[in-house]
Order: C-alpha cells, then sequence, then structure tokens
C-alpha cells in the first residue's frame, strides 16, 4: 500500500475528441437496493453457485481501461483481500484523503465531467462507473451509455437505493437479457439519444 495521491480538478472544461464509453455493471436486490442500510453486500451471497459463475462480469471487467467510483464503494473493496482490480486504474470520487491505497488508486474530487474528459484524453475508451452515488451523479449529468442490472431474488426492505429522486428522466434500449438457475435476471441497456 502506499499514500494515494490526490487529482486536482482542472480549472476549465477540457475538450476532447472522443468522450469514453461509461458503463454500469452493478447488482440489486428486488426492491432495488445495492447494499443494505450498513452497507453490506452479504445477500449477495444467495446467487454464488458451486461453478464460480461471475454472470458476465469476468468478460465486462477485461474491456475496462479505468474504474471510477464512490468513496463508500472504495472504503468497501479496500478491505478485500486480494485487492480486485489489480492492474486497473481506479479513480476515487472523495474529499478525503484515501489513506494508503493499493497501486494505481487516485483520489479526484470536481466534476465529474472534467475527469471523464481528461481520461479520454489519456487514452481511456471504457470506464466503468460504481457506487450508488457515482452512478446517479453519472446518470444526472447525462454520461451513462449502458448499465447491466443484475437482480438478485432477495428482498431487502430497506437499504441504500440504487436510483433516486434526482435521476432525470431517460429512454434505455434493451440490448438483452439473461436469467441464471440461481435466480438472478441480468438485463443490459444502452442509452437512447
Amino acid at each position: 500500500m502506499r499514500e494515494s495521491p490526490k487529482v486536482a480538478a482542472p480549472a476549465t472544461r477540457i475538450d476532447t475528441m472522443a468522450r469514453p464509453r461509461i458503463s454500469v455493471f452493478i447488482a440489486t436486490s428486488l426492491d432495488g437496493f445495492i447494499a443494505t442500510e450498513a452497507g453490506g453486500i452479504e445477500w449477495l451471497s444467495t446467487v454464488e453457485d458451486e461453478h464460480g459463475e461471475d454472470y458476465g462480469y469476468g468478460e465486462f471487467i477485461a474491456d475496462v481501461d479505468a474504474l471510477v467510483m464512490g468513496r463508500k464503494t472504495y472504503d468497501m473493496v479496500a478491505g478485500f483481500d486480494p485487492w480486485p482490480f489489480e492492474g486497473k486504474r481506479v479513480v476515487v470520487l472523495s474529499h478525503r484523503d484515501l489513506g494508503p491505497a493499493p497501486d494505481g488508486v487516485e483520489r479526484y474530487e470536481g466534476p465529474l465531467a472534467l475527469l471523464v474528459a481528461r481520461l479520454g484524453d489519456e487514452g481511456t475508451r471504457r470506464i466503468y462507473l460504481d457506487g450508488g452515488e457515482a452512478i446517479r451523479q453519472g446518470l444526472a449529468e447525462d454520461m451513462v451509455d449502458d448499465m447491466t442490472l443484475s437482480r438478485v431474488p432477495v428482498m431487502l426492505g430497506k437499504g441504500r437505493p440504487l436510483f433516486g429522486p434526482d435521476v432525470p428522466y431517460g429512454r434505455w434500449q434493451l440490448l438483452g437479457s439473461r436469467h441464471y438457475p440461481t435466480g438472478l435476471v441480468q438485463a443490459t441497456y444502452r442509452r437512447l439519444d
């Protein structure tokens, strides 16, 4: 672990030739929560199967150049051993210092659009946007290009929602869906312009 660097926000908007594709890949309970009120995700184990099904995550993450995640998500995954994003660039949206962090992890505070533009200028083609607040911010700024939503057959009753009242109206095209023997149902959507 090393001290995490802070990436400063540029003073002005960066014009970029091509904005990276921004993708969401996340699991929710049937009632739309991504974690319990305390941030727990142990309920995801209800769809683990004996064959190690990853529900397409391995293929998805292999096509991602950088991850942009919220601080709560980072704090949760920072304790995973081994670090699940080895070899990937990870940018954590946070106003607070991260402390010692794995290689490739940096902190950013500033507008999401400027970060995305900078990542694009640095050659990033696809960003994995993770964490409820980060995803809602990306949706509010009309930056999310596609979403893979996996519904786990569990009702939490209350918890941390994926979507909220600030998510704007938008039209999405279903690209495909699949159900698994564990009861998980996964659908992938593309934003319609």
